[in-house]
C-alpha cells in the first residue's frame, strides 16, 4: 500500500469516529480497522457550553491544497464549507489535522481561537455561543495560510442576500487595442471621461475610487511614433473633485497636466506628437497628485515603432497601485481613504487592476495555451511603491527593464519597476497549469496583490513532471 493512499485511509478513518461519536452513521468502507487517534487535546466542554450543532473540518482533507474540507452532514466533502447555525446556538467544530501541517481555526469578531494542530491526525475542539446574526469567516491563522485558500463563513441566521459592495472597477487584462501594424504616422483622437466610482475593492469592502473611463488601470492607449494624438478630457458632472492628464510619452508643460485641468461637468483637450518609441504612464495629476494615484487614475501608452511589435500569440495589460484606507486589512463595508497612511507610505492594499485579488478570478485571470507566446505590458502607477515583478514558474525570455523597446535582456527572472514606470516581458508557455503573477516583495501577496495565469493544454514530462504536495501557497 503506498503512503498516500495509507494517509487516506487514516484520515477517513478519523472522520469516521468522529461521527460515530457525534451521533452519526458513516457509509460502509472496506478499509481495514482504524488505527487508534492519537489523544485529543480538546477539554470537556462546561456544563453551561453544551453544544447544540457540531462540525467537523479536515484540514487538506486529501486535497494536496490549502483548505477546510467538511466531514459529514449537509457540509460532507464540501471544501471551505459555510457553517450555517442560528442566534443561541452552541456550535462546536472539531478540527482534524489532515495533511500533517501546521493549522488552526480562528474566528476573530467572535474571539474564537482552536490552538494548533500541528500533526497529521492531531484533534482539537472549540466551543462557543453564538448571540448575533451575521456572517463571519472562519480561517487559518498561520501565516500566508489564509492568502492560500483556508477560509469559510460561518453564518449565523439566514443567510445575508449577497449584494456586491460596489461595482467592479478591475480592467480586464486582455482588454487592450490591437497592434498597429504598418501604417505610417497620422492623426489620432483620444477620449478619457474621470469617472468617480463607488466600487469593490474586496469581498464585502468598498473604496471610492477616481478613474479614467470607470476601470483601473484606464484603458490601454496604443499609437505610434510620429502620430499626433488630439486627447479630449470629460470630467463627470456627478464629480467631486477636479481631474487632470499627465502623459510621460508628452514633451511637453506637465506632460499636458497644464492644459487639462478639467473640473465636474467640462471637458478640456490638447495635442502632442508622440517623438520617443516606450511604454509609458499616464496619470491624473491634480493636487493631491498622490491621493488621485492612490484612488486609481493611472494608465500605459504604447508608442509603437514602426512597422511595429514583434507578433506574440497574446497580449495582457496589467497595473499595480497601492490603496490607502482608514480601516485594517479584511475590514467589511465602506472603507475610507486614509491621507494620514498616504503621507506615511502605509496601504492597507497592494492591487493588480484596482482590487484586492482580481486577477485571481477567472473573470479576470490571464488565459492562455501552451505552445503560445505571451506579451505581458505591466506598469506600476503608485504612487509610492517599486515593483518586483515575478511570474511563478515561469522565465521571461525577452523583458525589456524601464520599457525601453530596444535591445531587451533575455532570461530574466523578476523585473524591477518604479512607481511611474513600465516594463514589457514575453515568454513561451511549454507547461500547462496556475502560474501565479507577483511582487517578489512577497509580504505583498497577503495584503491582496497576486494574479493568475491559466494555461491549458498538454503536458510535458520531458520539461516537468512531479507529483504534487500539500503546504504550498502556489
Amino acid at each position: 500500500m503506498t503512503p498516500h493512499a495509507t494517509r487516506s485511509m487514516f484520515i477517513l478513518a478519523c472522520a469516521a469516529l468522529l461521527l460515530a461519536a457525534c451521533g452519526g452513521t458513516p457509509e460502509p468502507t472496506s478499509a481495514p480497522p482504524p488505527p487508534a487517534l492519537p489523544p485529543t487535546s480538546a477539554a470537556p466542554a462546561p456544563a453551561a457550553l453544551t453544544p447544540t450543532v457540531k462540525f467537523t473540518l479536515v484540514t487538506g482533507g486529501g486535497t494536496n491544497t490549502l483548505v477546510f474540507i467538511g466531514v459529514g452532514g449537509a457540509i460532507d466533502k464540501q471544501v471551505n464549507p459555510v457553517l450555517q447555525v442560528q442566534p443561541g446556538d452552541v456550535v462546536e467544530i472539531t478540527l482534524v489535522n489532515g495533511d500533517g501541517v501546521m493549522h488552526d481555526l480562528a474566528i476573530d469578531e467572535l474571539q474564537v481561537a482552536s490552538g494548533s494542530v500541528d500533526l497529521q491526525g492531531q484533534i482539537k475542539t472549540v466551543t462557543f455561543r453564538v448571540d448575533q446574526e451575521g456572517e463571519f469567516v472562519y480561517y487559518c491563522s498561520v501565516p500566508g495560510h489564509r492568502q492560500a485558500g483556508m477560509f469559510g463563513k460561518l453564518v449565523v441566521g439566514e443567510p445575508a442576500p449577497q449584494v456586491a459592495a460596489g461595482v467592479s472597477v478591475v480592467h480586464n487584462p486582455a482588454d487592450l487595442p490591437k497592434p498597429i501594424g504598418s501604417r505610417g504616422p497620422t492623426n489620432v483622437r483620444v477620449d478619457l471621461t474621470a469617472k468617480e466610482v463607488e466600487g469593490q475593492l474586496a469581498d464585502g469592502a468598498s473604496f471610492s475610487y477616481f478613474s479614467f473611463n470607470g476601470t483601473i488601470p484606464g484603458p490601454m492607449l496604443r499609437v505610434r511614433l510620429g502620430d499626433t494624438i488630439e486627447l479630449h478630457l470629460k470630467n463627470e458632472t456627478s464629480s467631486s473633485f477636479s481631474h487632470s492628464i499627465d502623459l510621460h510619452a508628452v514633451t511637453g508643460p506637465g506632460g499636458g497636466a497644464v492644459f487639462t485641468s478639467t473640473n465636474p461637468g467640462q471637458e478640456t483637450s490638447f495635442t502632442f506628437q508622440a517623438l520617443n518609441v516606450g511604454l509609458y504612464v499616464y496619470h491624473c495629476a491634480t493636487p493631491s497628485v498622490a491621493h488621485h494615484i492612490a484612488n486609481g487614475m493611472y494608465g500605459l501608452i504604447l508608442v509603437e515603432p514602426p512597422g511595429g511589435l514583434p507578433p506574440v500569440d497574446r497580449e495582457f495589460y496589467v497595473m499595480q497601485g497601492e490603496v490607502y484606507t482608514e480601516q485594517a486589512f479584511g475590514a467589511q463595508g465602506h472603507l475610507d481613504f486614509s491621507e494620514t497612511k498616504l503621507l506615511s507610505e502605509a496601504p492597507e492594499y497592494f492591487v493588480f487592476n484596482g482590487a484586492a485579488g482580481a486577477l485571481t478570478q477567472d473573470a479576470n485571470a490571464l488565459h492562455a495555451t501552451v505552445g503560445e507566446t505571451v506579451r505581458i505590458f505591466f506598469g506600476v502607477g503608485g504612487p509610492n511603491f517599486t515593483s518586483s515583478f515575478h511570474v511563478i514558474g515561469e522565465i521571461f525570455d525577452r523583458a525589456y527593464p524601464f520599457a525601453a523597446l530596444g535591445s531587451p535582456l533575455e532570461d530574466v527572472q523578476t523585473v524591477s519597476v518604479p512607481p511611474g514606470g513600465a516594463t514589457m516581458v514575453e515568454f513561451e508557455l511549454q507547461v500547462p497549469g496556475r502560474y501565479i503573477l507577483v511582487d517578489h516583495a512577497l509580504s505583498r501577496l497577503e495584503r491582496g496583490l497576486a494574479g493568475f495565469l491559466i494555461v491549458d493544454g498538454p503536458e510535458d514530462p520531458t520539461v516537468f513532471q512531479g507529483t504534487m504536495t500539500s503546504g504550498s501557497g502556489h
